[in-house]
């Protein structure tokens, strides 16, 4: 059995259908080919699945597609335009911030949705913001 979703990832809308246990982390991997969302504990424990859902910072491996029904979401895909870079990705690129790049994503998202809401944070807001993402090249710093 599958349910019908509709989707609109990265302002493309996708009428899917999809199983009713399928995750959104499923969903943009499997069935759409975005691949920057990154399988890793499945728990929501470590955020290398972040993606933006209506704006704000999820974990996709704990989210079923089909409450994301009629939604926008929005992944690493998603934020450069024309070619360009998102300013957050840029600025990651030229400080070093990438190490092996697996973090990499749901780190820049978190942070994007934390830019969007406050654009001067302080480094404790930072670290509040990016609590959920764990880099393992850092020994989860």
């Amino acid at each position: 059995m599958k349910v019908p979703v509709t989707l609109t990832i990265n302002g493309v809308a996708h009428a899917l259908e999809v199983a009713p246990n399928a995750t959104l982390l499923d969903v943009l991997r499997r069935d759409l080919g975005l691949t920057g969302a990154k399988e890793s504990c499945l728990e929501g424990r470590c955020g290398a699945c972040t993606v933006l859902l209506d704006g704000r910072a999820v974990n996709a491996c704990l989210l079923l597609a089909a409450s994301a029904d009629g939604r926008a979401v929005t992944t690493i895909e998603g934020l450069g335009r024309g070619g360009d870079l998102h300013p957050l990705q840029q600025a990651f690129l030229e400080h070093g911030a990438l190490q092996c790049g697996y973090c990499t994503p749901g780190m820049i998202m978190a942070g994007v949705a934390l830019l969007a809401s406050v654009p001067h944070p302080d480094e404790e807001t930072i670290r509040r913001a990016l609590h959920g993402n764990l880099c393992r090249c850092t020994g989860y710093v």
